[in-house]
């Protein structure tokens, strides 16, 4: 007699829910022992390995098949993009010419997991031939790969979250964990900074928010600037010929004196407004920001305060430009 297909749905949902909380749970475990491990000494390599790395003059070589091949590759393009010089080479084809890439200046880090990858030998060879350094990444501390290694990752034997503890699962996320840890020390040691990060990113959203300040401000006469003194009156027409909802006001040296937004206009809202000098309705010491920032940290900073617009300054406080939220929107820094 066939299922009745709700209750099969039901079965299916009820066997997805499941495989996902073990799934979830196994990975939760498997990155504890990976801090147990740390503990334990996996510290003291992380250490060893990290100066290594940085003591070379080439680049960093990352190799691996099958899944630590997948996971070799994606460590490789985060070294690359945070200050590692680096690339991956697939084993088997270093050993039919790709060899050619790697040079004594290198250094290569060899993904396997159990540390009898076979494809690995002829590379392990040459590494021990040229006196190139190699770091292994492997749970087994007495495989052939370990062995052969100047330096050894040992990571932790955690179970697979596959039910028959096979497909390569929790071992790629305690590999992928190790490695973009490496790179983030490596990253710090090297004082990579945001602004190093905009090179070799200049494209996407990322490169949105690594954009300045001053590449999305508006300058010169879009400014909506006032002096001290001036009436109210000038300075309403002065906000409604801008599209920023505000006005600057400048002191007779052109520094930045105040701001008037449409809550100091609520504030003062009267029959005497028009008639008032501008020092009586604008806000002293507004916000402003330096043309150097980064339009990620600008919006930050906008959100925290609550603005829409903000004056960009100079070292001496003299506005030369305005910032609007609108301005970061368009950018794709929201």
């Amino acid at each position: 007699m066939a299922q009745h297909p709700t209750a099969f749905a039901q079965s299916e949902e009820e066997l997805i829910r499941l495989s996902v909380q073990r799934s979830f749970k196994i990975g939760v475990s498997a990155l504890h022992e990976l801090q147990y491990a740390w503990d334990r000494g996996l510290s003291a390599q992380f250490e060893a390995a990290t100066k290594a790395i940085l003591a070379v003059t080439g680049r960093l070589i990352i190799c691996g098949v099958g899944k630590s091949g997948h996971i070799g590759r994606k460590i490789a393009a985060t070294m690359a993009s945070t200050g590692t010089p680096a690339f991956f080479v697939h084993p088997t084809e270093a050993s039919h010419g790709d060899l050619g890439m790697v040079t004594s200046a290198d250094a290569i880090l060899a993904l396997s997991w159990s540390g009898e990858t076979a494809e690995l030998a002829d590379l392990i060879h040459y590494t021990r031939r040229f006196q190139i350094p190699l770091i292994a990444m492997t749970w087994n501390e007495q495989s052939t790969l370990a062995r052969a290694a100047d330096i050894v990752l040992t990571l932790p034997k955690v179970r697979e979250s596959c039910p028959h503890d096979l497909a390569p699962t929790s071992s790629c996320l305690v590999q992928l964990a190790v490695g973009d840890a490496l790179a983030v020390a490596l990253l710090d040691c090297r004082g990579f900074t945001a602004s190093s990060f905009k090179i070799f990113h200049p494209g996407g959203k990322l490169a949105a928010k690594l954009k300045l300040v001053q590449q999305l401000m508006h300058g010169g006469e879009e400014m909506p600037l006032v002096r001290t003194g001036t009436l109210m009156s000038d300075v309403l027409l002065a906000i409604a010929g801008r599209k920023f909802g505000c006005v600057g006001v400048l002191e007779d040296d052109g520094r930045l004196s105040g701001i008037v937004t449409d809550g100091d206009l609520r504030r003062h809202m009267g029959d005497a407004l028009l008639r008032m000098p501008v020092d009586d309705v604008m806000t002293r010491q507004p916000i402003t920001v330096q043309p150097d920032l980064l339009a990620s940290s600008a919006l930050d900073m906008m959100n925290a305060r609550r603005v829409t617009a903000v004056f960009v300054v100079d070292a001496e406080g003299c506005p030369i430009g305005i910032l609007h939220v609108h301005d970061l929107i368009r950018a794709g820094v929201i």
